[in-house]
């Protein structure tokens, strides 16, 4: 990867929609150039899709919870049936395995307080694999971004 990909995968992060002619003017690449690298950092997975950020307000998505949870018991299956049961789920949105005192941390969308109420009663606290969670309701967003900063890769 050179510096016209960072600066082409730069450009994208910050306007997936460009044409190739705008990613050319912005990076300083033909067309065509930038065509085939876009290409290219598509197919060896670099560039993994193109999404739409929608504002969860405006659809009826009033809180976000971020939620801890342990394990009862840390063997290869409980942990395999969590992580099936957290991609699975589209209210969760980020889910990740942690070392330290908690198990996994996740991101959770939900309606209002009785939408969350049930997926942590319903759906977490009810799986076998787990033993216990801890929820934080986010008050605002201070920063929400999925640019990585290609500068210091």
């Amino acid at each position: 990867m050179d510096v016209f990909d960072r600066k082409i995968l730069s450009a994208l992060q910050h306007d997936g929609r460009l044409t190739n002619g705008e990613l050319a003017e912005r990076v300083g690449l033909s067309s065509s150039q930038c065509s085939r690298r876009r290409t290219q950092l598509e197919l060896s997975g670099v560039i993994e899709g193109y999404v739409a950020r929608v504002n969860p307000l405006k659809v009826g998505i009033a809180l976000t919870s971020m939620i801890s949870v342990t394990l009862n018991n840390h063997n290869e299956s409980n942990a395999e049936d969590l992580r099936k049961l957290l991609k699975s789920n589209e209210k969760v949105l980020d889910a990740y395995a942690l070392t330290g005192e908690m198990d996994y941390h996740i991101k959770v969308v939900s309606a209002d307080l009785e939408d969350l109420s049930d997926f942590i009663n319903k759906v977490l606290l009810s799986h076998d694999a787990v033993q216990n969670v801890r929820t934080s309701i986010a008050l605002g967003t201070i920063k929400s971004s999925t640019v990585l900063p290609l500068d210091q890769a």
